[in-house]
């Protein structure tokens, strides 16, 4: 929903009878589609024009009653569009992840799908979870959501591993530099050692030449 009008919040009361400050409810997540995406101290419905179109519930033990029946019935009688429940231990839900989508008679629930993960049409998206862990793809792509934190996580991580990986190339092309040195000063040494070997024998055989072709040299045999 880059760049659409998409309100996204949660722990925010929602009034929904104009007039009636007692009848609120607080939704651990809910989205908003088509209004401003501005920041709210309160959602009223009929100032808003709407009510929510998908909300989220973080089941536990303390709110496992309200989630499963009295908010259940309340977001159906609002006519909230889809409802999730999520259990992060999954030790008061089973399974862990329900959805419910409204119908002309109340919620229906949702069924998984071969991959036991959950379609909100509402979002276009799938939910499932990953070792407990609540994750969305989007519907067409099957590409994991990110949060902005997440994605910007991502992002520095990706550059630390890239800094990472430019370093350790630096590394061993200073080796190789390294080795090469190494292999042109021992080939330098190897022939200033020969040229010398060949300077010291050149002289030893001149040596040799002048003995031979002095007067009297063969006299010695």
């Amino acid at each position: 929903y880059h760049g659409q009008r998409v309100y996204i919040t949660g722990n925010l009361l929602l009034y929904y009878v104009e007039g009636d400050p007692t009848r609120s409810v607080a939704p651990d997540a809910f989205v908003v589609k088509g209004i401003d995406p501005g920041e709210r101290r309160t959602y009223k419905t009929w100032v808003e024009g709407k009510v929510p179109d998908v909300v989220f519930e973080t089941t536990s033990d303390s709110t496992r009653r309200n989630d499963t029946e009295t908010k259940f019935e309340l977001y159906a009688e609002l006519g909230i569009g889809e409802y999730f429940l999520y259990d992060p231990t999954g030790d008061y839900l089973t399974p862990p992840l329900r959805g419910y989508r409204l119908s002309e008679t109340g919620y229906i629930p949702i069924e998984p799908d071969r991959d036991s993960r959950l379609v909100c049409e509402q979002l276009d998206v799938l939910l499932e979870l990953d070792r407990g862990r609540l994750v969305m793809r989007d519907r067409r792509t099957g590409e994991v959501l990110k949060t902005d934190s997440e994605a910007a996580w991502e992002a520095r991580d990706d550059e630390h591993r890239a800094r990472v990986a430019a370093e350790e190339a630096r590394e061993v092309a200073e080796q190789a530099r390294e080795e090469e040195r190494r292999a042109r000063a021992v080939a330098e040494f190897a022939l200033a050692a020969a040229e010398e070997q060949a300077r010291r024998m050149a002289v030893e055989l001149e040596r040799l030449k002048q003995r031979l072709s002095s007067p009297g040299a063969t006299d010695s045999f």
